[in-house]
């Protein structure tokens, strides 16, 4: 797969296929520590994420698969057995097309494109450092409560690695931070109302959902460094208090995502 942690696509056991990043992963064993905690966040507020799981991958899967490695230059880095992270592929690969971009005249046509607001909402308050990256895939979609359906486009929100400003598990902001770059999905908006439910939720987000996330994680992921996750969770929970300014100063951002707001 692309990108720095330098996932790879498996097939688990339960039939599922795993985008999975590895605990020795080039860009910081902490990436995975953030992928479960923001997916257990994620989780809570509803948020369209793909689902995510701990990946066991034995010594026998690695013998019997060599080119399983990752690579940083011209050295070869073996992949250690054990837990690692995985965020569940939207159906079998060979038979569902993914997309990582629409173009403007389907991308209204997304039926959930309420969630680039959502998803917003969430990155200002974990300090995504990351740009928000997001899949699209065709899906029947049925309406609420009812029966058969028609395809549609639906986006899925991936990647949270750079939660926390990724390895550095810490909070800096910028105007433009969480922002998706085809600014098309952030027309309606305009007010923080258009925010709701998800800055309600996370305002008054519960404190045994963060301690949720804290458990989920294997112990060898944070060996040596459970003091500073605790400070980090402290520090998230405070900063709920924050995300209305946190919002309204992505207008001023180099470019003005809200033209709509007034």
């Amino acid at each position: 797969m692309r990108g720095g942690a330098q996932a790879h696509l498996l097939e688990a056991d339960d039939g599922h296929w795993y985008v999975v990043k590895f605990r020795n992963n080039p860009q910081h064993p902490r990436i995975l520590v953030n992928e479960l905690v923001a997916s257990t966040l994620l989780d809570y507020l509803k948020i369209a994420t793909p689902e995510t799981a701990l990946i066991h991958v034995s010594a026998a899967f690695l013998a019997a698969n060599p080119e399983l490695h990752l690579q940083l230059g011209t050295r070869r880095i073996e992949i250690p057995p054990g837990w690692h992270f995985g965020s569940r592929y939207p159906g079998d690969p060979g038979r569902v097309a993914v997309y990582d971009f629409l173009p403007d005249a389907l991308l209204p046509a997304v039926v959930n494109l309420d969630d680039f607001r959502a998803i917003l909402v969430f990155d200002r308050w974990v300090a995504n450092a990351d740009g928000r990256q997001s899949v699209f895939y065709r899906a029947l979609v049925r309406p609420e409560g009812g029966s058969g359906g028609r395809p549609g486009f639906v986006a899925r929100m991936i990647d949270h690695g750079f939660a926390f400003d990724g390895p550095n598990w810490d909070f800096p902001d910028s105007a433009a931070q969480g922002l998706y770059p085809r600014r098309l999905v952030y027309q309606s908006v305009r007010s923080l109302d258009d925010f709701q439910p998800w800055l309600e939720q996370v305002t008054h987000f519960p404190e045994e959902a963060i301690d949720r996330a804290w458990k989920r994680i294997p112990p060898n992921w944070v060996d040596g460094e459970e003091d500073a996750l605790d400070r980090l969770l402290e520090r998230l929970f405070e900063r709920r208090s924050r995300l209305p300014e946190l919002i309204a100063a992505c207008r001023q951002a180099r470019t003005n995502p809200f033209p709509n707001w007034t």
